[in-house]
């Protein structure tokens, strides 16, 4: 049996993609993506369950697509949705991974900001690319505001209970919140 403290967290599924289930993974730290495996573990049920990769194609340097063995309907591949992705800690101390972040940043719609404090900021509903800054479109108390999405501001990821924790400047958020 697989014990916990035999894996490290790379990354989790975000969503299907297409009707023939391959899903859209996005990891951690964009060096988890050139680990060369043949399998992942998935977390279910307390379990850690070896899955098979029949097909990987990347998306960027820090997401890809995966088709997984015995997946073959996005009914099945949607019940996967938000599982953390593992894999055994022997192919991290044999990779140079790299350590820098680099995000995806529709994978934090959902999610709560927190400041450093862990105080409540507002939950990002939406992300605005459409100019050179991104800015995540956050809503509290029924109210929208913008923050700019750049790891700069970004203290922590906890993707397993999707919260963002940031330090943003003074009169940021003096925008009537």
């Amino acid at each position: 049996m697989i014990r916990e403290s035999d894996l490290v967290k790379i990354g989790k599924i975000l969503k299907p993609h297409g009707v023939k289930g391959e899903m859209t993974i996005v990891f951690d730290k964009s060096g988890y993506a050139d680990i060369d495996t043949d399998f992942y573990f998935f977390l279910l049920d307390g379990m850690y369950v070896p899955f098979y990769i029949e097909e990987f194609r990347f998306n960027s340097d820090s997401s890809a697509r995966v088709k997984f063995e015995g997946v073959n309907f996005l009914e099945k591949a949607s019940t996967y949705n938000d599982t953390s992705l593992f894999i055994s800690k022997e192919f991290i101390q044999n990779e140079d991974v790299e350590v820098t972040f680099t995000f995806e940043w529709e994978q934090f719609i959902g999610y709560t900001i927190l400041d450093e404090r862990s105080s409540f900021i507002g939950k990002i509903e939406e992300v605005d690319s459409s100019t050179i800054n991104v800015l995540f479109i956050v809503e509290k108390n029924n109210e929208e505001f913008l923050i700019p999405a750049t790891s700069d501001f970004i203290i922590k990821v906890d993707s397993d209970n999707m919260k963002l924790h940031m330090t943003l400047p003074d009169g940021l958020l003096d925008q009537g919140i």
